[in-house]
């Protein structure tokens, strides 16, 4: 019986590894069993072509690094050469050889400011992973997430829940999509809206009302945390949290907060989450498991964007006396003293509340780095605005560097200047020739269909805790915050929802 030479084997080991990176490359198979066989049964059975030559533990060890080093130089090889799909848009060496590394930056917290600092040095379209790319432009708003953009990319499957089933806010297929949102879209249209009034008033006066009864220093945002958390449930499940009251005695928040700072690994990883995803073949509990990951999509998008917006906000409130001033002086104007201040009918024509409240979120929109979408293999490319984005490959709008982008908002882009949003409505803004205010490029609720289906309650909860908080209280910075008031703004960490420090203030009624 003729045997391979040793150089014939090893030909054939790198074949065979060239094979397994087009099949990875093609398939991009996230099930366990197909990748265990491309990683580690093909390899072992190639070492069979090495017996002759070799003992068993060495003709492995041989197989395993020919099969390995023939794969890992293919993958970099294409992931850097000229014939990738995306090689022609920048992007550091790190992000385009692995999303590893993406997944080391998101986990500490700094991704926004990551991509930022990508964006300025390296232009409007920059490669933030092997097959992903961040966008800084308005005109790639509507055809990346408009009613005929993209489905949501591949984060969203690594986010949920180990289920069959894929919850509403990681919905890729747009008929389901739209089918399961009909009922979203019935409980927060305007009827709904005027029920909830005096379910969010009465939260609203609790918090006041434990303020009111802090003595010494108090942290704001975990107060917030826990109003907005009472607030979601209310709306949402029609009761069962008392966090405000109680505290997080089930440590439900810090497990919550856990678990979405482990989950951008699976976000920027997500065939890690795809091995590990159970299998439900025959459907049983599916109607059940639906709810329970939408009703976490409720508490989570909910709570936080609404907690996350106000800190935001009062932190700048309390850091600029003028800006604190102006509000105060608007707020009494239309709630004097002894009047109702969650009483929703003044709440249109309160212009610098608004202008405070968008400023706040335009510095810090809910989703800092946007939502990612992606084109399906099979599907072809699109051009989204200038932008040709290949199949199989994910795209997101950065809404953070695009309300920071000075040619959007100028002057002071990077500044709380809730001005501007009352310029913008004026005839003074075009004596100014400097002066920018595109709302295309204010992303706070995301944008299309997908978009924020609780904003106006948002609004509403928002504009209502604003207000009490002005008519009834004096809050002042505090703590650390006094002598460095800018680590408020570097504790802010990116992950998906926006993890915040302490916010110490002094409160004193008024």
């Amino acid at each position: 019986m003729q045997y391979l030479t040793v150089l014939n084997a090893l030909v054939v080991q790198a074949a065979i590894g060239l094979v397994s990176h087009t099949i990875f490359k093609v398939y991009e198979p996230f099930r366990l069993l197909p990748v265990a066989i491309l990683v580690f049964v093909v390899p072992a059975i190639l070492s069979i072509l090495l017996l002759a030559h070799f003992s068993v533990l060495y003709s492995l060890l041989i197989s395993f690094v020919s099969y390995y080093t023939t794969l890992l130089t293919s993958i970099v090889i294409y992931r850097l050469g000229p014939f990738h799909p995306l090689a022609k848009y920048p992007g550091p060496l790190l992000c385009k050889l692995s999303m590893i590394h993406m997944a080391i930056v998101t986990f500490g917290g700094s991704r926004h400011e990551y991509i930022r600092k990508l964006h300025e040095q390296d232009g409007d379209i920059v490669r933030i992973g092997p097959n992903e790319v961040s966008i800084r432009d308005v005109s790639a708003v509507a055809p990346l997430m408009g009613a005929s953009g993209m489905p949501k990319g591949p984060m969203w499957v690594g986010r949920c829940l180990l289920i069959p089933e894929l919850p509403l806010i990681a919905q890729q297929d747009s008929a389901e999509h739209l089918h399961r949102r009909k009922p979203w879209n019935r409980a927060f249209n305007t009827e709904a809206l005027k029920a909830y009034e005096p379910v969010v008033a009465e939260r609203v006066t609790q918090f006041v009302h434990i303020l009111k009864g802090k003595i010494g220093v108090a942290d704001l945002a975990q107060v917030l945390n826990a109003f907005s958390f009472d607030v979601t449930s209310d709306t949402s499940f029609g009761g069962g949290s008392n966090m405000l009251r109680d505290g997080d005695v089930e440590k439900f928040r810090s497990l919550m907060d856990a678990a979405m700072r482990m989950s951008v690994i699976f976000e920027n990883l997500p065939w890690l989450q795809s091995m590990n995803r159970q299998n439900n073949e025959d459907g049983a509990d599916l109607a059940f498991h639906v709810v329970l990951d939408d009703a976490v999509l409720a508490v989570i998008a909910g709570s936080e964007s609404t907690a996350s917006a106000m800190s935001n906000a009062l932190f700048f409130v309390m850091r600029d006396p003028d800006v604190y001033t102006k509000l105060k002086a608007e707020v009494d104007m239309h709630y004097p003293q002894g009047t109702n201040a969650c009483d929703t009918r003044h709440y249109g024509k309160m212009v610098y509340l608004d202008a405070v409240l968008n400023e706040a979120m335009r510095l810090y929109p809910p989703d800092l780095s946007g939502s990612q979408r992606a084109l399906m293999r099979g599907t072809g490319g699109k051009y989204v605005g200038p932008y040709f984005i290949p199949e199989g490959t994910a795209a997101r709008v950065h809404s953070f560097s695009l309300g920071r982008d000075p040619r959007h908002f100028s002057p002071l882009p990077d500044t709380f200047w809730p001005d501007r949003w009352l310029l913008a409505d004026s005839d003074d803004a075009e004596k100014n020739a400097d002066f920018i205010h595109d709302t295309n490029a204010f992303l706070p609720f995301s944008f299309g269909p997908a978009s924020c289906v609780g904003k106006d309650l948002a609004m509403m909860t928002m504009r209502m805790l604003l207000c009490s908080c002005v008519q009834q209280l004096e809050l002042t910075l505090a703590g650390h915050l006094v002598d460095d008031p800018g680590r408020w703004e570097r504790e802010l960490k990116d992950y998906f929802i926006l993890d915040k420090g302490k916010l110490p203030v002094v409160v004193k009624s008024r």
